[in-house]
């Protein structure tokens, strides 16, 4: 929570309920600091909890203690973070790319095949400045993107303007003209992304988790569920096999003294000292 910017993204997950021989739908959220891009100093980490419902109020709760930038997809449950001025929204241009895809892959629209064209574009100019400081990042995104970027919005103005209201493809460039400051906020700033992939990433192997285990047991096994899932993805983000980390922790934590237990964290741990372990 002491970091600049933060991703953040949520996905259901099945909660038994109790004496109904059903489930019920809880949600599991993650939030997570990777610096790498600017070529940060903060090691990469996710961090999970888990809710019963999807209330606005849960991301509220769980972002207390945070304040910057908050790097997210449109959902309105996390206007309530913006409001208190602490939180600025950087928004998700592969959100945006995504509903022009599912339009262009559905009827093979022209138009929707010239907006993925444009965001490729904006796209390219990041592959290049991957890794560098956040100044060096800010000065190519100001020469190169930023100009691409008032071309789409001018674009999109004049196109949505010509294409029927209750259109998919008109949905999608009310979804990104909706949403311009925040998408455009990147530019201006080189610790941001252009995209919330980072948070996409760490929610992915709760998909999989969901096809082995069906269900958690109870909302206290959600909320056990969270925190080893923090445990084994910021153990992935740091380069180290989570089964292995866990095994080097359980061996030493009963001894460890309670004082020092961030030792154990996983970015305080080297894959040489697991080997040597092993």
């Amino acid at each position: 929570m002491s970091t600049e910017r933060l991703f953040a993204d949520d996905t259901p997950v099945p909660v038994l309920a109790l004496g109904t021989g059903k489930t019920r739908t809880g949600r599991l959220w993650t939030y997570v600091r990777d610096d790498r891009p600017f070529a940060g100093r903060a090691p990469p980490a996710a961090f999970y909890r888990y809710s019963p419902d999807r209330k606005g109020e849960r991301p509220c709760e769980h972002l207390a203690a945070f304040s910057g930038f908050r790097q997210a997809d449109g959902y309105a449950g996390f206007d309530g973070l913006y409001a208190t001025g602490r939180i600025a929204e950087a928004a998700c241009w592969a959100h945006v790319r995504r509903k022009f895809f599912d339009v262009h892959q559905a009827s093979g629209s022209a138009i929707a095949k010239e907006a993925l064209d444009r965001i490729g574009a904006l796209y390219a100019v990041e592959a290049e400045i991957g890794g560098r400081p956040p100044d060096e990042r800010r000065r190519v995104r100001q020469a190169r993107a930023s100009p691409l970027l008032a071309a789409l919005k001018s674009w999109l103005d004049a196109t949505r303007a010509r294409l029927s209201g209750k259109s998919e493809l008109a949905g999608a460039m009310r979804y990104a003209l909706s949403r311009w400051e925040a998408l455009t906020r990147y530019a201006d700033d080189g610790r941001l992304d252009i995209d919330n992939n980072a948070a996409e990433r760490a929610i992915r192997p709760l998909a999989l988790g969901r096809k082995n285990y069906l269900f958690a047991g109870s909302d206290a096994g959600g909320e056990r569920a969270a925190a080893i899932y923090s445990l084994i993805e910021t153990a992935k983000l740091n380069g180290l096999d989570p089964e292995a980390y866990l095994r080097f922790v359980l061996d030493r934590i009963a001894d460890h003294p309670v004082n020092r237990v961030a030792e154990l964290l996983p970015w305080n741990i080297v894959g040489d000292e697991i080997r040597a372990a092993a």
